[in-house]
């Protein structure tokens, strides 16, 4: 019995020791993606311009890493937070973790290198090597133009700085050690010409990160149908909002024409009205996080294109339960 014991014990003891080798091989390896160490990114107001359209109304960069006023709806960017970071993204989401949006203006920015900060939005990877998790759709911007990419870095070098120093994210186990495997290369691709309508949307489509919030996930991992929403988002106080079916389907967005789509990201809702100033969440009224006034600066040509895009994948019946609100208090 004793050496029965002896050698389970030391069975036991190699496992431990082939898993902790293995945990400490991966984080201290990995991610083992190098940053482009000569791109010098150029600057100019038109490249600035064009990056600071990508950044506050197509990737929305701004929308995690600045603060949003949740008392009017869709919480609109608090402008004096621009790009301090600091927004939470944790377990009461359904997220394996704790993770904190950086600060991603001149203050944090001035010791990363152009290339860093490429290999950071395209590929994952922070600027001493950390990996990041995809809650940022660093896979979605590792495809784009790299001009595009190199715009969004120009315009984040003409941030006003912002003194801010948010806390580290912290991934759950073993999440926290798979990260390191997460990051990915850039594989960019050249933006398609507008004309191409539907290569264009795509392009587009993927840019903002569409499917990211329109398909349903769980701990971070996709488990719905693409565009057929269903995503939960759930608000400190308890309220939930799921996102939206936007497939084709008459149930969803079936029924809408190009005209309809472009006027609700412009501020009017198709089933009548505007959209309210005023939310309190704590009286049962519906909040969203999509970001429709960032949203609302994209231009209709950019619009249109993405519903050319989304007339196109396939088209699901199923709605998602929209909203609901905070459990009442006792």
């Amino acid at each position: 019995m004793k050496t029965l014991f002896k050698v389970l014990f030391g069975l036991f003891a190699l496992l431990v020791l082939v898993a902790f080798g293995g945990i400490t091989y991966i984080t201290q390896t990995k991610p083992d993606i190098a940053a482009p160490a000569d791109l010098k990114v150029a600057s100019s107001p038109e490249i600035i311009g064009r990056g600071e359209y990508l950044a506050n109304h197509v990737t929305v960069c701004m929308d995690c890493h600045s603060a949003r006023d949740w008392s009017l709806f869709s919480g609109p960017l608090m402008p004096s937070s621009l790009g301090k970071g600091g927004e939470k993204f944790d377990q009461s989401m359904g997220l394996p973790g704790s993770f904190v949006s950086h600060n991603i203006t001149p203050f944090n920015l001035k010791s990363w290198s152009d290339g860093e900060i490429y290999r950071a939005i395209t590929s994952g990877v922070g600027g001493d090597n950390h990996p990041i998790f995809p809650i940022m759709p660093y896979l979605n911007y590792g495809t784009m133009d790299s001009e595009d990419i190199h715009a969004i870095i120009a315009y984040l070098r003409s941030l006003p700085e912002q003194i801010s120093t948010p806390e580290a994210s912290k991934g759950d186990f073993p999440v926290n050690v798979i990260m390191h495997t997460m990051p990915q290369p850039a594989k960019p691709t050249k933006r398609p010409d507008p004309s191409d309508t539907l290569a264009y949307g795509a392009y587009m489509i993927n840019a903002a990160a569409c499917g990211e919030c329109h398909t349903k996930a769980e701990r971070g991992q996709k488990v719905g149908l693409p565009f057929a929403g269903g995503f939960v988002f759930q608000f400190p106080n308890g309220a939930i909002v799921r996102s939206a079916n936007i497939t084709p389907h008459d149930n969803a967005l079936g029924k809408w024409t190009k005209e309809m789509f472009i006027a609700r990201f412009k501020g009017v809702d198709p089933a009548g009205g505007y959209v309210p100033a005023k939310v309190d969440m704590d009286k049962a009224e519906l909040q969203t996080v999509m970001p429709w006034t960032m949203y609302a600066g994209m231009s209709e040509q950019d619009l249109g294109a993405i519903y050319d895009y989304l007339r196109t994948v396939p088209a699901v019946a199923d709605l998602p339960e929209k909203w609901s609100p905070p459990p009442a208090r006792k």
